[in-house]
This record gives structure tokens, sequence and C-alpha cells, in this order.
């Protein structure tokens, strides 16, 4: 089964940060709209990347919120607070897999089955620099509508009622006691994890229906999916345009890191699962001392070669490395004995294994978000800078931990590789005890 990248962005735009919902939307659609709340005019028509720009509306909503300046400056005249939710955006990451035609069906068939139907319009763009990263931008109401097609308020007055069902009236305020209720349950966490789980379920329909069942798009992450790996960092549009020019970046080279580290690591496990299987498969026989094994493969490896024409080069290259003594001193490092002591290490090592990719991921999320501080930041301060560098060298320093764990399974595989040839020596000198004595007979 092929993975296939999986991307969902979900955020809101607030006047309190000084965003604007019509910029947005020119920036979306490479339009030019005028926002009659600050009369600031955003011209994004040099945009040459969008392919496909459209407004869908729900059954309250009305008909002339088709025009993209009608819809987001009525949302900004709506809008009186100075730190008011403006709209919601989602930012998706289409299959490559698809035809540009398959993918805005996607696009549509999602916003019409979660947002739409839910009362919100959904003002989607389709962008595609022919980078390898085809997304789709969609901007959402975050109000909304009453039945006839007016704005509808964001939050409901909830009655608190007695055991009879009764309102109850505060003598003090001389008024019945009520709380306020979000009218809608848009900005529930548990709604976007929903819209995260439908993208992906809806995105495995298409790439099925489409002739691609053999690739499938998973929205939850590397831990909830028990897969032992370090999970890349987004690159973003801009990122992925220098990159597929040749212009190195700092996220891409952390992808690329990341990308050497889950190789090696898979490696490291392959090879841990190997010596597990010889471990398990010989330790019915494996109660003899492990260092007595290796110094009797030591003083009798040469004579076997010698005397009984064994031709084996497992020997030669283990003397002339002289591994032999490494691996004896490797063994009393670690306080291995027999077989069963060295496939108690060799599980250990993979818990160990598990533990680093744990903490790695800990700390590669911490200093995306640090990342991101600093990049927002026009003058970052300098413990903010300190504690990003500090981390930024604990992730570079963790390199020796995959080294030491590839170190230690080196001198394992040697350790199994020199009792695979004393065994087979020890076989060629019993076959070798046995024709001599027939011909002594």
């Amino acid at each position: 089964m092929i993975i296939a990248i999986y991307h969902c962005s979900i955020r809101i735009i607030t006047r309190g940060k000084g965003k604007t919902a019509v910029a947005s939307a020119a920036y979306i659609s490479g339009s030019k709209i005028t926002n009659e709340y600050d009369g600031v005019t955003h011209d994004y028509r040099k945009k040459k990347e969008i392919i496909h720009a459209e407004i869908l509306l729900p059954v309250n909503a009305p008909n002339e919120f088709s025009d993209r300046s009608l819809l987001w400056n009525s949302v900004e005249k709506i809008e009186k607070n100075r730190n008011a939710q403006l709209a919601r955006t989602v930012e998706l990451a289409l299959p490559n897999e698809l035809t540009k035609e398959e993918q805005i069906s996607l696009a549509k068939e999602y916003c019409k089955r979660n947002f739409v139907d839910e009362g919100m319009v959904a003002d989607l763009c389709i962008h595609d620099k022919n980078d390898g990263n085809p997304h789709v931008h969609i901007m959402l109401t975050v109000r909304p509508f009453n039945d006839d097609g007016t704005w509808g308020s964001k939050q409901k007055k909830v009655y608190e009622l007695d055991d009879n069902g009764n309102k109850i009236y505060d003598k003090k305020k001389r008024q019945y006691k009520c709380r306020s209720e979000p009218s809608v349950d848009w900005n529930n966490r548990a709604s976007a994890e929903l819209w995260r789980e439908n993208w992906a379920n809806i995105c495995n329909e298409y790439l099925e229906k489409n002739n691609h069942a053999e690739t499938k798009i998973d929205h939850r992450s590397y831990k909830r999916q028990d897969i032992e790996k370090i999970p890349q960092i987004h690159l973003g549009g801009a990122v992925c345009g220098l990159e597929s020019r040749g212009i190195l970046t700092g996220r891409g080279e952390r992808n690329r890191e990341i990308q050497r580290q889950n190789q090696e690591i898979e490696r490291l496990k392959h090879r841990l699962e190997n010596l597990e299987k010889w471990a398990v498969k010989n330790e019915p026989e494996g109660e003899e001392n492990l260092i007595e094994k290796l110094l009797r493969f030591r003083d009798n490896g040469g004579k076997f070669n010698q005397h009984l024409d064994v031709n084996l080069k497992n020997f030669k290259n283990a003397k002339s490395l002289q591994d032999i003594s490494i691996s004896i001193a490797f063994l009393q490092e670690n306080g291995i004995s027999t077989l069963a002591d060295m496939l108690d290490k060799i599980k250990a090592d993979k818990l160990k294994c598990n533990d680093f990719i744990i903490a790695y991921n800990s700390k590669n999320e911490r200093l995306t978000k640090f990342a991101n501080r600093v990049n927002n930041s026009s003058k970052p301060t300098k413990s903010l800078r300190k504690e990003y560098d500090k981390l930024s060298a604990e992730i570079k320093s963790d390199k020796s931990i995959i080294n030491r764990f590839a170190e230690g399974i080196n001198r394992m595989e040697t350790i199994k590789m020199n009792l695979q040839s004393l065994v087979h020596f020890e076989k060629q000198e019993q076959i070798q005890v046995r024709a001599k004595s027939y011909e002594l007979e």
C-alpha cells in the first residue's frame, strides 16, 4: 500500500490579529476586491496558479452571495467587534494521483458534505503551480443564516430551569437566569477532527474510484497509527516552489534529515528483527558461555582452516579485523553470558529504538513551534533564540544515539557470524574425524 500525502490546516481569520476576510478571499481567488470596512483594495490578479474558484451556497444564503466581493464585505460589515472572528480557512493537499477535473470534483463534494449542508458558505479555490503541491483553499462563514436569508446570531440565550422545567428568576438582577451558548457547533474540536477524518475518507473514495486503490490517505498521526516513524514537517507552497527550482531551504533540509533518520532507523529495526529470529531459533542450544565459544573459535579456527582444508572467508575476515577481541569486550561490557542474555539485549534495544522515536518526535514538534514563533516575530527575544538553538543542537546530537545503536548491532552481527562459523568448523572436524576412523578400520 502506498501512503499519499495528507495535509489539513484549519485556522480562524480574526480582526484582532490584523487580518481581514476580504484580503484572504482576494488572495486565494487571485482577484481584486476593495474592503468597504477599511477602504483598502487587495489586488492579486497576477497570481497564475489558480485553476478553479467557486462559491457554494447553503439553502438559506442569499443568491447574491455568489459574488465574492458582496459576500465577504457583508461579513466584514456584520462583524462589529475589533477582535471578531471573520471566517474559517481550511487548506488541504490534493492527491497528485488524481487529474485536475477529479481534484475539482473531490473538493466540491467534500465542501458540500461537510460545510454547505451544515449551513456554511464555502469559497473554494484550487492552486497548482505544477510543482507537485496542488492544494485547495476553502474559506467558510462562521455566522449561521436565518430562515429568511439574513445573518443569524453566533450565540443563543439558554435559560436555566428548575426541577419542574420552569425558568429560574434572579431577584437581585431582576431577570431570569440564563447563559450564552454557541448557536452552532462549528468551533468544537470534535467538528475539526471529523472534518479531518472525512477528508481522508473522501480522498480514499476518489482514489479507489479512479483506479488508485493501492494508494491510501490517513488523517491520523504516526503515533495514533502505531507507526514508529518520525513525521516530516509541512513545507508549504513557497518552500515547495523554491525546492522545485533547486534552492535548498531550512524546512526542506529538516525533512531530508528526517527522511535519512527514518531510513536508518528502519534499517536498524530490520537488522534487530533478523538477530532476534536467529537468537530465538538457537536459544535452546545457547546455554554455553558465549565468551568461551568465541575464544574456542579464535584458538581453533586457524587450525581448522589449515589442517582440515576448510576455506571459510568469514574466519579470515574476522581474524583480519580483530573483531573477536572486540566482540568479547562487547559481551563483557553488556553483561552477556549466554544466547538468552543476548536475546534480552536485542529486545531491550528494540524498546530503546521506539523510545528514541517518541523522544525525537517530541523534540521535533517543539522545534517546529519554536521555529514558527521565531519566524513570526520581527525581533525574536534572546531567550527564545537561545532555546531554539539549544533544541536544534539536541536534535543534531541525536545522530550519535543512532550511531551507538548501529555500533551495538554491528557487534552482535559479528558475534552471530563467528558463532555460525564455529558451528561449521566443528561439524567439519567431526566429519574429518569420522573419515579417519573409517580409514583406520
